[in-house]
């Protein structure tokens, strides 16, 4: 899998990360277990980089960028990526997209804190 990151987005990472560190594309629909939410209407359509001291036997799959980033991604997230992937920062957000449109405009960055079987955390009231 190939991704081309813009220079803007290239830039905005290199400020969330040290030398060394692990970053994974990660579903942030409730399925991942990096995901912080609790659930989601829409599945694959929540992204983030989850950045990490070290690699993740469930986030092993290469993801080949042009900035030269240990990027990794996850089986299950396979299924919601399409050719052409490309990661860019506009308008104050991380965007990721592919040939199909618009992935996620609002991609974030979060460090690795994987989710404790069972333990969700709830958007508001309730999640969908």
């Amino acid at each position: 899998m190939n991704i081309t990151i813009k220079h803007a987005a290239k830039d905005y990472l290199a400020g969330k990360f040290i030398a060394g560190q692990h970053l994974f594309l990660a579903l942030d629909d409730g399925s991942s277990k990096y995901s912080q939410l609790g659930g989601s209407c829409a599945i694959g359509n929540k992204w983030q980089i989850v950045v990490a001291d070290a690699p993740d036997a469930d986030y092993a799959l290469p993801v080949v960028n042009d900035a030269g980033l240990d990027l990794t991604t996850g089986e299950e997230e396979t299924m919601y990526l399409d050719n052409g992937l490309v990661l860019d920062y506009r308008m104050g957000a991380l965007a990721l997209r592919a040939d199909s449109g618009i992935l996620d405009g609002a991609v974030t960055v979060s460090h690795a804190q994987p989710q404790t079987a069972g333990v969700t955390q709830a958007i508001g009231a309730k999640t969908c």
